[in-house]
């Protein structure tokens, strides 16, 4: 019984950083109607960016985090305003497309710039582990998940009492009544990529600092396309159950069954869920009107 508990809280630690990861891509496809693809490579050139202020550059990590944080928001704003932009109003197909270009493009730049070799970041976060009762609880993941439930918390505030939040909100539910109402879609189109471009980026730190920062980190976001579509495209609240649910199913599968099966075993989980309800746990079931 103390083995399933540790499994299970070791899962909602890591499900916790996933659904932080998955929130990214929430927010894109509430307010565009895109499904990012290149979420998980963006991630990973975050993580790198701050390899290279901290690491290559010699800067304090501070600096190095929030460098890198700026420049993965200017990045998605980029890719918002040069690609996806005038896509808009075009078939879904064609800006899915653009995205899965994206990721390539991603890549290469990756690639080229840091070979893809592996870099450790510097501690910047307590180790060690807690020992909480009979379960030992591991530092590295501890502190990301509690770094991950506060800005939670800080973005539930931002889009519940800022007049920017509230227009993202707004554009979410309708663009045609918030442009109406005064409201810059383009902007919060922009906006939308450079905060799913931060958000990445913090993941892919916190990621990084316990696994190490490289291309793989790209692969490992491709684990939240199942926390997304299984929690539902457009629900935030699915996005978190889902990511707890995915970690809790990766630590069950690891402690039980073969560590080498977790990559497979949120897909099976997404198909399952995709068979009984397809639209997502949360996600809202829409009437094709003929």
């Amino acid at each position: 019984m103390t083995d399933l508990l540790q499994i299970i809280v070791s899962g909602l630690l890591v499900g916790g950083v996933y659904a932080f990861m998955a929130l990214g891509m929430v927010l894109i496809f509430k307010a565009t109607g895109v499904f990012n693809f290149a979420a998980g490579h963006l991630m990973a050139l975050g993580a790198l960016i701050t390899v290279l202020i901290i690491v290559q550059l010699g800067l304090p990590v501070w600096v190095g985090i929030i460098g890198a944080v700026v420049a993965s928001a200017i990045i998605g704003m980029l890719a918002e305003r040069l690609a996806l932009r005038r896509l808009i109003g075009q078939p879904h197909m064609s800006a899915l497309m653009a995205t899965l270009a994206l990721a390539y493009l991603t890549q290469g730049v990756i690639l080229a710039a840091w070979q893809g070799k592996i870099y450790v970041l510097p501690e910047f976060m307590p180790s060690g582990p807690i020992n909480v009762g009979a379960i030992v609880i591991d530092s590295e993941l501890l502190w990301p998940f509690i770094i991950v439930v506060l800005l939670f918390g800080g973005f539930a505030i931002f889009f519940a009492r800022t007049k920017i939040g509230l227009g993202m909100r707004a554009t979410a539910e309708d663009h045609q009544l918030a442009q109406l109402k005064g409201i810059n879609v383009k902007f919060v189109f922009a906006l939308t990529w450079a905060i799913a471009g931060m958000l990445g980026t913090v993941a892919g730190i916190l990621m990084g600092h316990r696994m190490g920062v490289s291309l793989t980190l790209a692969f490992v976001g491709f684990r939240v396309i199942p926390v997304v579509l299984l929690g539902g495209l457009d629900s935030i609240t699915g996005a978190i159950v889902g990511g707890l649910i995915i970690g809790i199913v990766e630590r069950l599968v690891a402690g039980y069954f073969d560590p080498w099966l977790t990559n497979m075993a949120p897909f099976v989980v997404l198909l399952i869920i995709m068979i009984i309800r397809p639209e997502g746990l949360f996600g809202l079931k829409r009437i094709e009107r003929v």
